[in-house]
């Protein structure tokens, strides 16, 4: 069931349970998404007492009930297009040799070195280096706002796109904070997003609208989304 949806530049926000809305939004061109891994990243523990050498402590998220159990994937790998899935170790999924690696250059700290993204592609592994941790972000010219605890960057899910030349239209079923949407408003995909949580899908809305408002000169603006078919 659709509790609200919203329409921004080339891309369509819900907010809904996922399971329940994806049977209604017909056939899409490639998934791109990063689920809640059931890991307990939703309770702000705070965990990373030894922080070495980064620059800055945890940020305070506020405590969610979104990551108390991984949700069943088995349809990912039943729905025949290509499809690229964060935390995939964490989750029962085909062996596959397209996996992704982030490698977050963290240095000498008490976080993870990086993480792995399943993905049905038919090609080696991959990586992609990206610093992300407090001050220390690669871009600090266009240093993003945090607002998540298991964010990704912009820069990142623009580099899962470009894996995906011929898909047009994306699906990211555990939108979050809406960063595979803004990627792909800014390359000229037509995404779409579900969200659970209210808070985060008022932060997604936020973040594709200024992604809509700053178009990027180097990539054509969004066209409108071409009709699709059933997914499921």
């Amino acid at each position: 069931m659709i509790i609200k949806e919203e329409r921004i530049g080339g891309q369509r926000l819900i907010l809904g349970d996922s399971l329940q809305v994806m049977p209604t939004l017909g056939r899409f061109d490639a998934v791109v998404t990063d689920p809640p891994y059931g890991i307990g990243a939703d309770r702000n523990l705070r965990a990373n007492k030894k922080h070495g050498k980064a620059a800055v402590p945890s940020k305070d998220y506020g405590k969610k009930t979104w990551d108390t159990a991984a949700p069943d994937l088995s349809w990912i790998a039943e729905c025949g297009v290509p499809a690229i899935v964060w935390g995939g170790n964490y989750f029962e999924l085909p062996p596959g040799p397209g996996w992704l690696f982030w490698d977050k250059e963290n240095g000498s700290n008490g976080y993870a070195d990086g993480e792995l993204a399943w993905s049905n592609l038919p090609q080696a592994l991959r990586r992609f280096r990206w610093r992300w941790a407090g001050m220390l972000q690669q871009d600090m010219a266009n240093k993003e706002e945090r607002v998540h605890p298991t964010q990704k960057p912009v820069a990142l899910m623009e580099w899962c796109l470009g894996f995906l030349p011929d898909a047009k239209t994306i699906l990211d079923p555990f939108m979050g904070s809406g960063t595979t949407l803004v990627a792909c408003q800014r390359m000229g995909r037509a995404g779409t997003g579900i969200e659970l949580d209210p808070d985060y899908f008022e932060i997604a809305c936020r973040r594709v609208d200024e992604a809509a408002r700053q178009p990027d000169l180097l990539i054509p603006e969004t066209r409108t989304a071409p009709v699709q078919e059933s997914l499921l």
